[in-house]
């Protein structure tokens, strides 16, 4: 029988301070959770065999804890350093690298209290230097792997920061949250996240910190117990284009063609500026009437309109068209 779903909950207060922040360790953490401790998230199988090759015997052993059935709870360890300070995956190893055993073995209490610790984590607890040895090694090990992919997928966050920003300028945060994941769902006021150790939260006034992952697409990452922030690590929207090695902005092409045909996709995207008639056959390589025919259909549709000058007819996106040429940018 399968389990039902449970939900953590984190109240937002009505206007929540909300910031987004790249970090290639929380998706160096989320593509270890997903390939080595095997809890699949969504990595296209191929990906998934080659990070989890990647990884040595060390490594594996200690990525075990993050796999174990029923748990989500974890030490803040395996993300040393916060992902709102701009800092490299180097310097979380190097951190791991450097840290006290004694301080892992306090950030399990803080994870579980004064009790026995879980039996998932006994081991590490038992030999702490060991441990971070390992997590170290597996960090590294990843990331050696999938550093050229991360570079890859620049553009993508970039445009998904501005994607944020714009949502939080324009009074659309309650939107913009009700698209993060499948895992993740806005309502009332309220985020409510998949979670196999479901609890219940208050912003207050903590600022609400977003992270776009380079993961699987049911991947997500909570930490929403710190003191001055929370931090939520969701997908990274049309990151299988980077996974499949398809170049993201040919892929918007392509679904736009197939949306409105080639040549009407074609003409909506070089509208950049107004344009007459005449100059956008010569851009098509056509004659004058088929881009008439063309325009005709997507004025009925709503995406451009026309504009006479004197004795010429310029074609202007309109707003809706440039709506349609953005969503299929990002």
């Amino acid at each position: 029988m399968r389990r039902a779903e449970t939900w953590s909950e984190l109240r937002l207060c009505p206007s929540p301070g909300v910031s987004v922040a790249v970090s290639p360790q929380v998706s160096v953490l989320s593509l270890l959770v997903d390939a080595v401790a095997a809890r699949r998230r969504g990595l296209p199988e191929r990906w998934r065999r080659r990070i989890r090759e990647s990884v040595g015997a060390e490594g594996r052993q200690a990525c075990r804890p993050l796999g174990a059935p029923g748990h989500s709870v974890a030490p803040d360890t395996i993300v040393p350093l916060p992902p709102v300070a701009d800092a490299s995956v180097e310097s979380q190893i190097a951190w791991l690298l450097d840290m006290r055993p004694d301080a892992l073995l306090d950030d399990m209490e803080q994870a579980y209290g004064p009790e026995r610790v879980p039996e998932h984590w006994r081991l590490a607890a038992e030999r702490p230097r060991r441990w971070l040895n390992g997590y170290a090694s597996a960090v590294s090990d990843v990331w050696s792997a999938v550093r050229p992919l991360w570079e890859r997928a620049q553009p993508l966050l970039d445009r998904e920061v501005e994607r944020v920003g714009t949502a939080v300028v324009r009074g659309a945060l309650d939107a913009l949250l009700g698209t993060l994941s499948e895992r993740i769902r806005y309502a009332e006021g309220s985020l409510l996240m998949s979670d196999q150790e479901p609890a219940r939260y208050d912003l207050g006034r903590r600022r609400l910190v977003l992270v776009p992952m380079l993961s699987g697409p049911d991947a997500t990452i909570l930490n929403l117990d710190l003191p001055g922030y929370v931090w939520i690590a969701y997908p990274l929207p049309r990151a299988d284009a980077v996974w499949l090695g398809a170049d993201p902005a040919r892929r918007g092409a392509d679904e736009l063609a197939s949306m409105l045909g080639p040549a009407r996709a074609g003409l909506l995207s070089s509208l950049v500026r107004p344009a007459t008639m005449g100059q956008l056959a010569t851009l098509a390589g056509t004659v004058p009437s088929a881009i008439t025919y063309h325009c005709d259909r997507l004025e009925a549709a709503g995406l451009i309109r026309r504009e006479r000058r004197g004795r010429e007819v310029w074609i202007l996106r309109t707003r809706r068209g440039h709506e349609i040429i953005d969503l299929f940018s990002r």
